[in-house]
């Protein structure tokens, strides 16, 4: 069944999947190479959102090996849309969820079937949104010149900007809007809190192992990052192709890996100081000042790094060695986890509950049975968004038995739900509210 909703630029024609309505390729705005967000055209008569847009150039995920490979989807850079699924294309105002995807900043895309939020939508009688932005050197490269930086993170703010002055058409209350994100996704969700250009586009934040040992991303960082780049590209990046860019962007990361692909942090991230983000200073003051009126989940998981580690050849190498080499592989390990994501997260969640920030934080512990990972980076996704069958071949899943999955998928789902509608995990009694003097941490696991 086909169902119309009219935007501020024109008519758009979804349907109905699974008992959702879902808009697909929605485009929030439109960006030249290089170029800011702009916005879209208005059209007349109706425009068909059945079919996903396309996605950020990329090539595969180095999360694969954990999180499986995803369906293929057109790759282009004009990839500015929206997925959104709601109950209906009515008057309701419903709590919106807007979903910011990870994979480092350079893949992942809303459109995704493993992102899907039939669930939470027809769970939870809430309008999901999951957007698509630009990545990698294409949304992240700073060279004056060429790219001022931090366009991915522009693009963020377009479209909740488009979702404010839309979303009521789709059902949705604009003055009720969560904003949650996983790894690279969570950053920016981390980076919205003390944005001055996000104030009054969402109420309620979600923060899903965020790397923020990589802080808000230095201007030395970025210069260098940008001219290893554009050494090995070796032209013009403004009419390189899409695949020459790739090429070069793939090296410059294995490159900063170093010998024994040890060190993950990603090339191409947000800078503050640029563009909508400010320096840290400006932006830790704005946090500080909105902290009242947020309530905030944070929260990463049991062994983060091990989704980046427990296949690096050289810790196996070393895992192989009598007596002390697994210790020493785990201690690598627990190291990165501790000072990239549990540090960081536990200090955001102190920050933002002595700034007078409601928060509740948490830790994923499942472990399926036959994974090597243990509980990695991105185990918590298969709980709350697509469906078991999306997730059906993810390495980081073998075993797991099905009542389990849906036993903790829907424990999860609805604690998320409770808090995209009140502001707290309501339905769940055993999650306590977090201070800077209790720390009280909930513990995810059957």
């Amino acid at each position: 069944m086909l169902i119309k909703a009219k935007t501020s630029d024109g008519v758009l024609r979804g349907r109905v999947e699974d008992g959702v309505t879902v808009f697909r390729g929605v485009r929030y705005a439109t960006g030249e190479r290089f170029g800011p967000p702009r916005p879209v055209p208005a059209w007349t008569g109706e425009r068909d959102a059945t079919t996903d847009g396309p996605i950020a150039p990329q090539r595969p995920s180095r999360l694969e090996p954990v999180m499986g490979v995803p369906e293929q989807h057109e790759q282009g850079e004009d990839c500015l849309n929206l997925t959104i699924a709601t109950p209906g294309a009515d008057d309701r105002a419903r709590p919106v969820l807007v979903w910011f995807h990870g994979g480092a900043w350079i893949s992942g895309a809303g459109s995704w079937k493993c992102y899907g939020g039939h669930r939470l939508a027809r769970e939870g009688d809430v309008v999901v949104v999951s957007v698509s932005y630009r990545l990698g050197v294409l949304g992240y490269l700073r060279a004056p010149g060429i790219s001022p930086g931090n366009l991915g993170l522009a693009d963020q703010l377009a479209a909740l900007r488009w979702v404010r002055d839309n979303i009521a058409a789709f059902g949705g209350d604009p003055d009720a809007v969560t904003v949650a994100g996983q790894s690279a996704g969570a950053h920016t969700v981390q980076c919205l809190l003390g944005m001055p250009e996000a104030e009054g586009l969402f109420r309620r934040a979600i923060i899903q192992s965020s790397p923020g040992g990589i802080g808000l991303g230095s201007a030395r960082t970025a210069e260098r990052a940008a001219r290893r780049f554009l050494d090995r590209l070796g032209t013009d990046p403004r009419t390189a192709s899409t695949a020459d860019i790739l090429a070069a962007q793939s090296e410059v990361a294995r490159h900063a890996a170093g010998r024994l692909q040890l060190n993950t942090a990603p090339q191409f991230t947000p800078v503050a100081g640029v563009g909508p983000l400010p320096d840290e200073a400006a932006w830790a003051a704005c946090l500080a000042q909105r902290a009242p009126a947020v309530d905030v989940i944070v929260g990463t998981t049991a062994r983060e790094a091990s989704a980046f580690y427990a296949l690096n050849p050289a810790l196996r190498r070393l895992r192989r060695i009598p007596a002390l080499g697994p210790a020493a592989a785990d201690a690598v390990e627990r190291a990165v986890s501790t000072a990239a994501f549990d540090r960081p997260a536990r200090h955001l969640a102190t920050r933002l509950a002595k700034s007078g920030a409601r928060v509740w934080t948490y830790r994923f512990d499942y472990s399926a049975s036959g994974s090597p990972f243990g509980a990695p980076h991105c185990i918590e996704l298969p709980f709350l968004f697509g469906t078991d069958a999306d997730w059906a071949t993810a390495p980081m899943l073998a075993g797991a038995h099905p009542d389990d999955l849906d036993t903790l998928g829907r424990r999860l789902r609805t604690a998320w739900l409770g808090f995209i509608r009140t502001g707290a995990p309501t339905a769940d009694t055993r999650w306590p509210q977090f201070t800077a003097d209790t720390r009280a941490t909930r513990h995810w696991h059957l």
